[in-house]
Protein backbone atom coordinates (compact mmCIF):
# COMPACT_ATOMS: atom_id res chain seq x y z
CA UNK A 1 0.00 0.00 0.00
CA UNK A 2 1.48 3.31 -0.77
CA UNK A 3 0.39 6.03 1.79
CA UNK A 4 1.36 9.62 1.70
CA UNK A 5 -0.01 12.56 3.70
CA UNK A 6 0.23 15.77 2.05
CA UNK A 7 0.00 18.45 4.66
CA UNK A 8 -1.12 22.66 4.06
CA UNK A 9 1.44 24.79 6.78
CA UNK A 10 -0.86 27.51 7.42
CA UNK A 11 -4.35 26.02 7.03
CA UNK A 12 -2.94 22.69 9.13
CA UNK A 13 -4.71 20.82 7.09
CA UNK A 14 -3.92 16.97 6.40
CA UNK A 15 -4.73 15.52 3.18
CA UNK A 16 -3.98 11.30 2.11
CA UNK A 17 -3.15 9.98 -0.70
CA UNK A 18 -3.29 6.35 -0.56
CA UNK A 19 -2.90 3.48 -3.67
CA UNK A 20 -2.32 -0.18 -4.92
CA UNK A 21 0.88 -0.58 -6.02
CA UNK A 22 -0.89 -3.64 -8.06
CA UNK A 23 -3.37 -1.83 -10.11
CA UNK A 24 -2.29 1.86 -9.98
CA UNK A 25 -5.16 3.03 -8.10
CA UNK A 26 -5.21 6.13 -5.66
CA UNK A 27 -7.49 7.76 -3.62
CA UNK A 28 -7.42 10.76 -1.94
CA UNK A 29 -9.41 11.55 1.64
CA UNK A 30 -10.38 15.33 2.40
CA UNK A 31 -8.15 17.40 -0.76
CA UNK A 32 -7.84 21.06 -1.15
CA UNK A 33 -9.29 22.60 -3.86
CA UNK A 34 -5.48 22.52 -6.07
CA UNK A 35 -5.46 18.94 -6.46
CA UNK A 36 -2.41 19.36 -9.15
CA UNK A 37 0.07 18.49 -5.98
CA UNK A 38 -2.45 15.16 -5.55
CA UNK A 39 -2.29 14.64 -9.62
CA UNK A 40 2.02 15.19 -10.02
CA UNK A 41 2.43 13.34 -6.16
CA UNK A 42 0.48 10.40 -7.72
CA UNK A 43 1.90 10.13 -11.40
CA UNK A 44 5.71 10.36 -9.78
CA UNK A 45 4.71 7.09 -8.05
CA UNK A 46 2.74 5.62 -10.68
CA UNK A 47 -0.59 6.20 -9.66
CA UNK A 48 -3.48 7.51 -10.88
CA UNK A 49 -6.21 9.01 -8.64
CA UNK A 50 -9.83 7.55 -9.38
CA UNK A 51 -11.46 8.57 -6.35
CA UNK A 52 -11.81 10.81 -3.83
CA UNK A 53 -13.41 10.97 -0.50
CA UNK A 54 -14.28 13.37 1.92
CA UNK A 55 -14.83 12.60 5.98
CA UNK A 56 -17.01 15.93 6.20
CA UNK A 57 -18.04 19.27 4.55
CA UNK A 58 -15.35 21.20 5.58
CA UNK A 59 -15.52 24.72 7.12
CA UNK A 60 -12.05 25.58 7.46
CA UNK A 61 -11.03 25.28 3.66
CA UNK A 62 -12.34 24.64 -0.22
CA UNK A 63 -12.75 21.16 -0.82
CA UNK A 64 -10.91 19.61 -3.75
CA UNK A 65 -13.57 16.51 -4.38
CA UNK A 66 -15.33 18.43 -7.18
CA UNK A 67 -12.12 19.75 -9.25
CA UNK A 68 -11.18 15.36 -8.95
CA UNK A 69 -14.38 14.54 -9.78
CA UNK A 70 -14.47 16.83 -13.01
CA UNK A 71 -11.52 15.02 -14.01
CA UNK A 72 -13.51 11.39 -13.31
CA UNK A 73 -12.88 10.48 -10.16
CA UNK A 74 -15.05 8.55 -8.37
CA UNK A 75 -16.90 10.14 -5.10
CA UNK A 76 -17.57 9.06 -2.01
CA UNK A 77 -19.00 10.94 0.51
CA UNK A 78 -21.46 10.41 3.82
CA UNK A 79 -25.13 9.74 3.33
CA UNK A 80 -25.79 10.53 7.36
CA UNK A 81 -27.20 13.70 8.72
CA UNK A 82 -30.20 15.47 8.21
CA UNK A 83 -31.54 17.11 5.24
CA UNK A 84 -29.06 20.23 6.06
CA UNK A 85 -25.73 17.81 6.12
CA UNK A 86 -26.46 16.78 2.84
CA UNK A 87 -24.09 17.05 -0.26
CA UNK A 88 -25.97 19.27 -3.20
CA UNK A 89 -23.49 19.02 -6.07
CA UNK A 90 -22.83 15.65 -6.78
CA UNK A 91 -26.00 15.75 -9.84
CA UNK A 92 -24.17 19.02 -11.02
CA UNK A 93 -21.84 18.37 -13.35
CA UNK A 94 -20.53 20.96 -15.69
CA UNK A 95 -22.17 20.39 -19.38
CA UNK A 96 -25.26 17.94 -17.32
CA UNK A 97 -25.50 14.91 -15.60
CA UNK A 98 -24.31 13.62 -12.14
CA UNK A 99 -20.85 13.22 -10.92
CA UNK A 100 -19.81 9.31 -10.68
CA UNK A 101 -20.74 8.79 -6.60
CA UNK A 102 -21.75 6.59 -4.09
CA UNK A 103 -22.99 7.66 -0.55
CA UNK A 104 -22.10 6.22 2.37
CA UNK A 105 -23.67 5.20 5.54
CA UNK A 106 -21.99 4.11 8.31
CA UNK A 107 -20.23 0.25 7.91
CA UNK A 108 -20.23 1.00 4.25
CA UNK A 109 -17.14 -0.85 2.16
CA UNK A 110 -15.58 0.07 -0.90
CA UNK A 111 -12.47 -0.47 -2.55
CA UNK A 112 -9.56 1.43 -4.44
CA UNK A 113 -7.65 -1.17 -6.22
CA UNK A 114 -6.99 -3.68 -3.78
CA UNK A 115 -7.31 -1.23 -0.63
CA UNK A 116 -10.38 -1.31 1.39
CA UNK A 117 -11.93 1.57 3.10
CA UNK A 118 -14.94 1.02 5.55
CA UNK A 119 -17.18 4.05 6.55
CA UNK A 120 -17.73 4.66 10.36
CA UNK A 121 -20.17 7.24 11.05
CA UNK A 122 -18.49 9.46 14.38
CA UNK A 123 -20.95 12.74 14.60
CA UNK A 124 -20.38 15.39 16.89
CA UNK A 125 -18.46 18.10 15.12
CA UNK A 126 -20.60 17.78 12.09
CA UNK A 127 -23.93 15.45 12.30
CA UNK A 128 -23.07 13.88 8.94
CA UNK A 129 -18.78 12.84 9.70
CA UNK A 130 -17.21 10.07 9.21
CA UNK A 131 -14.38 8.34 9.09
CA UNK A 132 -12.16 5.89 7.09
CA UNK A 133 -10.63 2.75 7.99
CA UNK A 134 -8.61 1.20 5.44
CA UNK A 135 -7.36 -2.56 4.76
CA UNK A 136 -4.16 -3.12 2.64
CA UNK A 137 -6.02 -6.32 1.48
CA UNK A 138 -3.63 -6.31 -1.59
CA UNK A 139 -0.64 -7.13 1.29
CA UNK A 140 -2.78 -9.75 2.66
CA UNK A 141 -4.11 -8.27 6.23
CA UNK A 142 -7.56 -8.84 6.86
CA UNK A 143 -7.53 -5.65 9.60
CA UNK A 144 -7.46 -2.05 9.06
CA UNK A 145 -4.18 -0.66 9.58
CA UNK A 146 -5.19 2.55 9.96
CA UNK A 147 -8.10 5.03 9.81
CA UNK A 148 -8.50 8.88 8.90
CA UNK A 149 -10.15 10.30 11.24
CA UNK A 150 -10.89 13.77 9.89
CA UNK A 151 -11.86 16.34 12.28
CA UNK A 152 -13.48 13.80 14.84
CA UNK A 153 -10.05 12.36 17.00
CA UNK A 154 -6.74 14.32 16.55
CA UNK A 155 -3.61 14.24 17.99
CA UNK A 156 -3.96 15.64 21.87
CA UNK A 157 -7.73 17.08 21.00
CA UNK A 158 -11.11 16.46 19.34
CA UNK A 159 -12.77 18.30 16.69
CA UNK A 160 -14.72 20.96 18.38
CA UNK A 161 -18.78 20.42 18.36
CA UNK A 162 -19.67 24.10 18.53
CA UNK A 163 -19.19 25.26 15.28
CA UNK A 164 -22.75 25.02 14.20
CA UNK A 165 -23.77 27.40 16.62
CA UNK A 166 -20.42 29.77 16.62
CA UNK A 167 -19.80 29.71 13.17
CA UNK A 168 -22.45 29.17 11.37
CA UNK A 169 -25.13 30.57 13.65
CA UNK A 170 -27.34 27.88 14.45
CA UNK A 171 -28.23 28.67 18.05
CA UNK A 172 -28.60 25.95 20.42
CA UNK A 173 -26.60 23.31 18.66
CA UNK A 174 -23.34 23.60 20.69
CA UNK A 175 -24.38 21.47 23.75
CA UNK A 176 -26.54 18.37 21.49
CA UNK A 177 -23.08 18.25 19.49
CA UNK A 178 -20.99 18.25 22.37
CA UNK A 179 -23.44 14.88 23.46
CA UNK A 180 -23.27 13.72 20.09
CA UNK A 181 -19.55 13.41 20.18
CA UNK A 182 -19.58 12.16 23.73
CA UNK A 183 -21.35 9.19 22.02
CA UNK A 184 -18.72 8.48 19.07
CA UNK A 185 -16.11 8.58 21.91
CA UNK A 186 -17.37 6.01 23.29
CA UNK A 187 -17.39 4.22 20.17
CA UNK A 188 -13.63 5.02 19.41
CA UNK A 189 -12.77 3.52 23.13
CA UNK A 190 -14.01 0.47 21.45
CA UNK A 191 -11.26 0.65 18.35
CA UNK A 192 -8.55 -1.70 18.86
CA UNK A 193 -5.30 0.13 20.07
CA UNK A 194 -3.34 -0.69 17.08
CA UNK A 195 -4.53 1.67 14.61
CA UNK A 196 -2.59 4.39 13.20
CA UNK A 197 -4.93 7.64 13.34
CA UNK A 198 -4.42 9.82 10.78
CA UNK A 199 -6.26 13.36 11.31
CA UNK A 200 -7.12 16.05 8.77
CA UNK A 201 -5.32 18.54 11.05
CA UNK A 202 -2.78 19.30 13.26
CA UNK A 203 -1.49 22.36 15.37
CA UNK A 204 -3.16 25.47 14.74
CA UNK A 205 -6.08 24.58 13.34
CA UNK A 206 -9.30 26.48 14.42
CA UNK A 207 -11.09 23.08 14.35
CA UNK A 208 -9.85 22.44 17.97
CA UNK A 209 -8.67 24.24 20.96
CA UNK A 210 -5.23 22.09 21.44
CA UNK A 211 -4.13 19.92 18.51
CA UNK A 212 -0.82 18.63 18.86
CA UNK A 213 1.77 19.39 16.64
CA UNK A 214 2.78 15.56 16.41
CA UNK A 215 1.18 14.80 12.81
CA UNK A 216 0.16 10.98 13.43
CA UNK A 217 -0.73 8.77 16.53
CA UNK A 218 -2.79 5.52 17.37
CA UNK A 219 -5.89 4.73 18.76
CA UNK A 220 -4.27 3.44 22.02
CA UNK A 221 -2.31 6.47 22.59
CA UNK A 222 -5.02 8.74 22.40
CA UNK A 223 -7.03 6.71 24.64
CA UNK A 224 -4.38 7.09 27.11
CA UNK A 225 -3.30 10.68 26.77
CA UNK A 226 -5.76 13.12 24.88
CA UNK A 227 -6.89 15.32 27.35
CA UNK A 228 -10.23 15.49 25.54
CA UNK A 229 -11.25 11.88 25.26
CA UNK A 230 -10.00 11.43 29.52
CA UNK A 231 -12.60 13.83 29.81
CA UNK A 232 -15.35 11.56 28.53
CA UNK A 233 -15.60 9.99 31.88
CA UNK A 234 -19.57 11.22 32.35
CA UNK A 235 -20.92 12.96 29.97
CA UNK A 236 -21.53 16.38 31.51
CA UNK A 237 -18.16 16.14 32.69
CA UNK A 238 -17.30 15.98 29.05
CA UNK A 239 -19.54 18.23 27.55
CA UNK A 240 -18.22 20.75 29.76
CA UNK A 241 -14.86 20.36 29.13
CA UNK A 242 -14.85 20.27 25.10
CA UNK A 243 -16.99 23.64 25.12
CA UNK A 244 -15.13 25.61 27.36
CA UNK A 245 -12.12 27.59 25.86
CA UNK A 246 -13.02 26.91 22.56
CA UNK A 247 -11.14 29.81 20.19
CA UNK A 248 -13.54 32.19 18.06
CA UNK A 249 -13.89 30.61 14.38
CA UNK A 250 -12.44 33.02 11.68
CA UNK A 251 -15.39 34.63 9.80
CA UNK A 252 -14.93 33.08 6.51
CA UNK A 253 -15.86 29.45 8.43
CA UNK A 254 -19.64 30.03 7.39
CA UNK A 255 -18.77 30.51 4.01
CA UNK A 256 -17.12 27.40 3.36
CA UNK A 257 -19.82 25.26 4.86
CA UNK A 258 -21.89 26.64 2.71
CA UNK A 259 -19.62 26.44 -0.23
CA UNK A 260 -18.77 23.06 0.45
CA UNK A 261 -22.46 21.65 0.71
CA UNK A 262 -23.20 23.57 -2.09
CA UNK A 263 -20.13 22.98 -4.88
CA UNK A 264 -17.07 25.11 -5.22
CA UNK A 265 -17.25 27.01 -8.31
CA UNK A 266 -14.98 24.35 -10.60
CA UNK A 267 -11.38 25.84 -11.61
CA UNK A 268 -10.26 23.95 -13.78
CA UNK A 269 -6.11 24.56 -12.51
CA UNK A 270 -4.97 27.07 -10.53
CA UNK A 271 -5.35 30.86 -11.75
CA UNK A 272 -2.40 32.44 -12.98
CA UNK A 273 -3.08 36.14 -12.73
CA UNK A 274 -1.14 38.77 -14.89
CA UNK A 275 1.08 41.03 -13.63
CA UNK A 276 0.31 44.54 -13.78
CA UNK A 277 1.72 48.26 -14.49
CA UNK A 278 1.85 51.23 -11.90
CA UNK A 279 -0.74 53.14 -13.65
CA UNK A 280 -3.15 49.99 -13.39
CA UNK A 281 -2.83 49.52 -9.74
CA UNK A 282 -3.04 53.14 -9.32
CA UNK A 283 -6.62 52.85 -10.82
CA UNK A 284 -7.39 49.76 -8.47
CA UNK A 285 -10.16 51.32 -6.25
CA UNK A 286 -9.26 49.89 -2.54
CA UNK A 287 -12.78 50.70 -0.96
CA UNK A 288 -14.61 48.40 -2.98
CA UNK A 289 -11.69 45.71 -4.98
CA UNK A 290 -9.37 43.76 -2.15
CA UNK A 291 -5.52 44.66 -2.60
CA UNK A 292 -3.72 42.51 -0.78
CA UNK A 293 -0.31 43.89 0.27
CA UNK A 294 1.76 40.85 1.24
CA UNK A 295 5.10 43.49 2.05
CA UNK A 296 6.55 43.57 5.65
CA UNK A 297 5.17 45.80 8.18
CA UNK A 298 7.46 48.60 8.14
CA UNK A 299 7.27 48.83 4.47
CA UNK A 300 3.54 48.43 4.86
CA UNK A 301 2.81 51.53 7.07
CA UNK A 302 5.42 53.85 5.44
CA UNK A 303 3.40 53.86 2.78
CA UNK A 304 0.62 51.70 0.88
CA UNK A 305 -2.61 52.43 -1.37
CA UNK A 306 -4.98 53.83 0.00
CA UNK A 307 -7.83 50.78 1.06
CA UNK A 308 -4.98 47.95 1.16
CA UNK A 309 -4.95 45.08 3.19
CA UNK A 310 -2.00 44.15 5.25
CA UNK A 311 -1.72 40.44 4.59
CA UNK A 312 1.61 38.78 4.92
CA UNK A 313 2.39 35.40 3.35
CA UNK A 314 2.50 33.54 6.73
CA UNK A 315 1.36 30.92 8.47
CA UNK A 316 -2.04 32.89 9.16
CA UNK A 317 -2.52 33.78 5.45
CA UNK A 318 -5.55 32.18 4.23
CA UNK A 319 -7.05 32.37 7.36
CA UNK A 320 -6.63 36.60 7.87
CA UNK A 321 -7.38 36.81 4.12
CA UNK A 322 -10.67 34.26 4.58
CA UNK A 323 -11.76 36.73 6.89
CA UNK A 324 -11.02 40.10 5.92
CA UNK A 325 -11.37 39.73 2.27
CA UNK A 326 -14.95 40.01 0.92
CA UNK A 327 -16.03 36.96 -1.89
CA UNK A 328 -17.10 39.13 -4.15
CA UNK A 329 -14.23 41.45 -4.62
CA UNK A 330 -11.51 41.20 -7.10
CA UNK A 331 -8.07 40.65 -5.39
CA UNK A 332 -5.03 42.77 -6.85
CA UNK A 333 -1.73 41.11 -5.65
CA UNK A 334 1.37 43.41 -4.12
CA UNK A 335 3.80 40.85 -3.93
CA UNK A 336 7.13 39.14 -4.70
CA UNK A 337 7.07 37.85 -8.18
CA UNK A 338 8.53 34.06 -7.01
CA UNK A 339 5.29 34.49 -4.64
CA UNK A 340 2.76 34.95 -7.01
CA UNK A 341 2.21 31.34 -6.89
CA UNK A 342 2.22 30.31 -3.39
CA UNK A 343 -0.39 33.52 -2.71
CA UNK A 344 -3.02 31.84 -5.28
CA UNK A 345 -3.01 28.55 -3.90
CA UNK A 346 -3.48 30.38 -0.30
CA UNK A 347 -6.87 32.23 -1.81
CA UNK A 348 -8.09 29.45 -3.52
CA UNK A 349 -8.55 27.15 -0.97
CA UNK A 350 -10.57 29.62 1.40
CA UNK A 351 -12.63 30.31 -2.10
CA UNK A 352 -10.84 33.31 -2.93
CA UNK A 353 -10.59 33.26 -6.86
CA UNK A 354 -11.64 36.42 -8.63
CA UNK A 355 -7.90 37.80 -9.54
CA UNK A 356 -7.26 41.44 -11.54
CA UNK A 357 -3.47 40.77 -11.37
CA UNK A 358 -0.54 41.54 -9.55
CA UNK A 359 2.00 44.01 -9.22
CA UNK A 360 5.92 43.87 -7.97
CA UNK A 361 6.21 44.50 -4.82
CA UNK A 362 9.52 46.26 -5.54
CA UNK A 363 8.15 48.67 -7.29
CA UNK A 364 5.83 50.15 -4.87
CA UNK A 365 8.20 53.34 -5.31
CA UNK A 366 6.89 53.81 -8.67
CA UNK A 367 3.53 54.13 -8.10
CA UNK A 368 1.77 57.96 -7.72
CA UNK A 369 1.92 59.39 -4.01
CA UNK A 370 -1.43 60.90 -4.48
CA UNK A 371 -3.16 57.53 -4.20
CA UNK A 372 -0.60 56.29 -1.07
CA UNK A 373 -1.50 56.67 2.60
CA UNK A 374 0.22 55.66 5.91
CA UNK A 375 -0.92 53.31 9.00
CA UNK A 376 -0.36 55.78 12.08
CA UNK A 377 1.84 53.33 14.94
CA UNK A 378 2.29 54.37 18.72
CA UNK A 379 4.67 53.72 21.71
CA UNK A 380 3.19 52.92 24.89
CA UNK A 381 3.73 56.46 26.18
CA UNK A 382 2.67 57.76 23.26
CA UNK A 383 -0.66 55.91 23.80
CA UNK A 384 -0.98 56.70 26.89
CA UNK A 385 -0.96 60.33 26.00
CA UNK A 386 -3.61 59.65 23.53
CA UNK A 387 -5.91 58.21 25.43
CA UNK A 388 -5.26 61.17 28.12
CA UNK A 389 -5.95 63.40 25.32
CA UNK A 390 -8.10 61.95 22.80
CA UNK A 391 -10.50 59.52 24.58
CA UNK A 392 -9.48 56.95 21.85
CA UNK A 393 -12.02 53.79 21.45
CA UNK A 394 -9.54 50.93 22.16
CA UNK A 395 -10.04 47.66 20.52
CA UNK A 396 -7.87 44.64 21.76
CA UNK A 397 -7.93 41.94 18.32
CA UNK A 398 -6.74 39.02 20.52
CA UNK A 399 -8.54 36.18 21.40
CA UNK A 400 -10.91 36.34 23.82
CA UNK A 401 -9.67 33.97 26.55
CA UNK A 402 -5.77 36.26 25.62
CA UNK A 403 -8.27 39.19 26.74
CA UNK A 404 -9.76 37.93 29.49
CA UNK A 405 -5.95 37.20 30.91
CA UNK A 406 -5.66 41.23 31.13
CA UNK A 407 -6.26 44.39 28.65
CA UNK A 408 -6.14 48.00 28.67
CA UNK A 409 -8.82 49.26 30.59
CA UNK A 410 -11.85 50.55 28.94
CA UNK A 411 -10.80 47.82 25.92
CA UNK A 412 -13.58 46.03 23.42
CA UNK A 413 -12.48 42.84 22.40
CA UNK A 414 -13.18 42.08 19.25
CA UNK A 415 -10.65 39.39 17.43
CA UNK A 416 -8.93 40.03 14.63
CA UNK A 417 -10.67 37.06 12.20
CA UNK A 418 -14.29 38.07 13.37
CA UNK A 419 -13.84 42.08 13.18
CA UNK A 420 -15.36 42.65 9.50
CA UNK A 421 -18.69 41.04 11.02
CA UNK A 422 -17.97 43.85 13.70
CA UNK A 423 -17.13 46.65 11.88
CA UNK A 424 -20.64 48.48 12.74
CA UNK A 425 -19.97 48.47 16.19
CA UNK A 426 -17.33 50.84 16.14
CA UNK A 427 -16.98 54.58 16.37
CA UNK A 428 -16.27 57.00 13.16
CA UNK A 429 -15.90 59.92 14.85
CA UNK A 430 -13.18 58.87 17.02
CA UNK A 431 -10.13 57.51 16.89
CA UNK A 432 -9.37 54.20 17.45
CA UNK A 433 -6.14 52.79 19.72
CA UNK A 434 -6.07 48.96 18.77
CA UNK A 435 -3.53 46.34 19.83
CA UNK A 436 -2.66 42.58 19.86
CA UNK A 437 -0.40 40.54 21.66
CA UNK A 438 2.74 41.95 19.77
CA UNK A 439 1.62 43.65 17.34
CA UNK A 440 0.81 41.67 14.08
CA UNK A 441 -2.92 40.67 14.38
CA UNK A 442 -3.42 44.44 14.98
CA UNK A 443 -1.86 45.85 11.97
CA UNK A 444 -3.53 43.43 10.01
CA UNK A 445 -7.05 44.84 11.39
CA UNK A 446 -5.87 48.27 11.46
CA UNK A 447 -5.58 48.23 7.25
CA UNK A 448 -9.09 46.63 7.31
CA UNK A 449 -10.37 49.71 9.32
CA UNK A 450 -8.76 52.34 6.94
CA UNK A 451 -9.74 50.44 4.37
CA UNK A 452 -13.42 51.14 5.68
CA UNK A 453 -13.12 54.76 6.84
CA UNK A 454 -11.86 54.36 10.61
CA UNK A 455 -8.66 56.52 12.03
CA UNK A 456 -7.07 53.36 13.34
CA UNK A 457 -3.72 53.76 15.02
CA UNK A 458 -1.75 50.55 15.82
CA UNK A 459 -0.01 49.96 19.27
CA UNK A 460 3.46 49.22 18.41
CA UNK A 461 4.77 46.11 20.43
CA UNK A 462 1.19 45.44 21.42
CA UNK A 463 0.16 44.45 24.78
CA UNK A 464 3.88 42.40 25.31
CA UNK A 465 5.00 46.65 25.04
CA UNK A 466 2.54 47.75 27.32
CA UNK A 467 2.92 44.99 29.97
CA UNK A 468 6.82 45.64 29.79
CA UNK A 469 6.45 49.44 30.30
CA UNK A 470 4.27 48.51 32.96
CA UNK A 471 1.11 50.52 31.88
CA UNK A 472 -2.17 49.80 33.93
CA UNK A 473 -4.00 46.61 32.67
CA UNK A 474 -7.52 45.38 33.74
CA UNK A 475 -8.53 42.22 34.10
CA UNK A 476 -11.01 40.01 33.60
CA UNK A 477 -12.41 40.03 30.22
CA UNK A 478 -15.08 43.55 29.68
Amino acid sequence: MFFRMVYDENLAAAAYLIGCPRTGDAIVIDPERDVDRYERLAAANGLRIVAVAETHIHADFLSGARELAEKGAMVYVSDEGDAEWKYQWLDKKTGGGAYAHRMLRDGDVFRVGNIELRAVHTPGHTPEHICFMVTDRGGGADRPIGVATGDFVFVGDLGRPDLLETAAGVAGKADPSARRLYQSVRGFMEWPDYLQVWPAHGAGSACGKALGAVPQSTVGYEKMFNPSIRAAASEQGFVDSILDGQPEPPLYFARMKRDNKTGPRVLGSVPRPGPMTASELRAVDGRTSAIVDTRPWAAFKAGHVRGALWLPINSSFSTDAGSMIDERETIYLIVEPSRVDEAVRGLIRVGLDTFGGWFDASQMPQIDRSVIETTAEVSVPEALAMIDAHAPFILDTRRKAEVAEGHIPGATGITHTRLRSRLSELPKDRPILVNCRSGGRSGRACALLQKHGYRATNLGGGFLAWEKERAPTACPSP
